[in-house]
């Protein structure tokens, strides 16, 4: 998928909404574990609730993979419901080296056929490299998280007062393309977002934290949207947690209904 397929979609639905599918079967309401798969239900469920606001879905691994076999077989069922035309990101923060880099990137583009994958940079250019080699898929580095923890690293500064997230942002740069790479960075750094967009302009960037974590959409659209729109704001609890009841796949499109009206506003301000 392209950059510009991926613009379309956003000019489409008048949104740039990724939705995270991070099933906790805990919390999924009581009444699907009757349903012999009941994450598959739940997942269907907010995507048929969701899908005209919605320009990408992004499951989190880790909520399958914790489910063993039988969650990764939901995973594969979610992946075959959802329509073509939307944008899937495996929140998979993969990141080694060689050989290991490639059979995950084959895993994940080719057996799984997701379109993009998160990766950790920590390692360099050659545990990134193998998920480049992979024709219209897309390698989204981390970079700057809106995680606590994120002040352990990504802030420390270099000799030139440069912090690391800087220095993934322009040494990345060197490895892949505004086609192929795209950039978390947490909707709670506020005008950190600025600083970012400056060092990367025309890439797209995947911008969790806002809802539940407590990030400005407002903030996000302001200092980081570009011509293109060129940014994917995820929502996962604040959504497909909306309700716990039988209601829960009509609350979740309440709640990505009210995200998507506002983008539209902030897509008419900061992208025409």
């Amino acid at each position: 998928m392209t950059s510009q397929e991926i613009f379309a979609q956003i000019e489409k639905k008048s949104s740039f909404l990724c939705i995270g599918l991070d099933p906790d079967p805990r919390r999924i309401p009581k009444h699907l574990l009757k349903e012999e798969d009941p994450v598959f239900t739940f997942n269907k469920a907010i995507i048929d609730n969701t899908i005209d606001q919605a320009v990408a879905y992004k499951p989190n691994l880790a909520f399958y993979e914790a489910m063993g076999p039988s969650g990764l077989e939901t995973l594969a069922k979610t992946l075959e419901y959802l329509p073509k035309e939307v944008f899937t990101i495996a929140d998979a923060k993969r990141g080694d080296i060689g050989n290991t880099s490639r059979l995950y990137a084959k895993a994940f583009f080719e057996q799984m056929n997701f379109d993009a994958i998160t990766v950790a940079p920590y390692m360099g250019e050659d545990s990134v490299g193998p998920f480049l080699e992979f024709d219209g898929k897309w390698v989204i580095l981390l970079a700057l998280t809106s995680n606590q923890g994120s002040q352990d690293f990504q802030l420390i500064e270099n000799n030139a007062h440069q912090p690391l997230f800087a220095s993934v942002l322009e040494k990345s740069q060197k490895w892949g393309t505004s086609e192929n790479m795209m950039y978390v960075v947490g909707a709670t750094r506020g005008e950190s977002i600025a600083e970012v967009r400056k060092l990367v302009p025309d890439h797209f960037l995947l911008v969790p934290g806002v809802g539940a974590q407590g990030g400005s959409l407002e903030e996000v659209a302001k200092y980081g949207m570009n011509k293109q729109c060129g940014l994917l704001v995820n929502s996962s609890r604040g959504i497909i947690y909306a309700s716990s009841e039988k209601d829960f796949g009509e609350a979740a499109k309440r709640e990505a209904l009210a995200l998507q009206e506002s983008m539209s506003k902030l897509l008419d301000t900061y992208c025409n």
